[in-house]
């Protein structure tokens, strides 16, 4: 069983949850250093800009979500963003995920968003099975991203 919360709410899983996402997605984070990275996130929890939504089973994060305001820097014209979705490999296949991105997107809908953008490379399927639909392709990160859109 697990606990749903905004990480905000638990600032001790700071430097959990963006360690995690720097080993996830290097291809975005790793061109600074992860004390540098930890020092942004935490930031964004504080200020809005990376609103991060947690499981908790046990008291310990098992998966989180983000809705982020910006996510994209070629496109700073698309927003609010699903960001940094990550289960930890022992808690997968429970629909974590999904519950984690379905309280996101009431997140952006309960702020006033019609929709949520987000970016992916080997999800577009995952995504699309879930009501997001492609808007484009585009080179980033030496591999093609998918642009994906879910009307809220």
């Amino acid at each position: 069983m697990f606990v749903t919360d905004w990480l905000r709410h638990h600032p001790q899983h700071y430097d959990v949850l963006s360690g995690w996402l720097y080993r996830q997605f290097p291809y975005e984070f790793s061109a600074q250093p992860l004390a540098d990275w930890q020092a942004e996130f935490a930031a964004g929890q504080r200020n809005g800009d990376w609103l991060m939504r947690i499981a908790l089973q046990g008291g310990a994060p098992i998966g989180c979500a983000g809705l982020a305001r910006d996510d994209l820097p070629q496109r700073p014209d698309l927003g609010p963003w699903l960001a940094c979705v990550y289960v930890r490999p022992e808690a997968r296949g429970q629909g974590l995920a999904e519950h984690l991105i379905d309280e996101v997107c009431n997140a952006a809908r309960a702020r006033g968003h019609a929709r949520l953008y987000l970016h992916t490379h080997d999800r577009a399927d995952y995504y699309a099975r879930r009501g997001w639909n492609l808007l484009e392709h585009f080179q980033a990160w030496g591999a093609t991203q998918h642009l994906m859109l879910r009307e809220l």
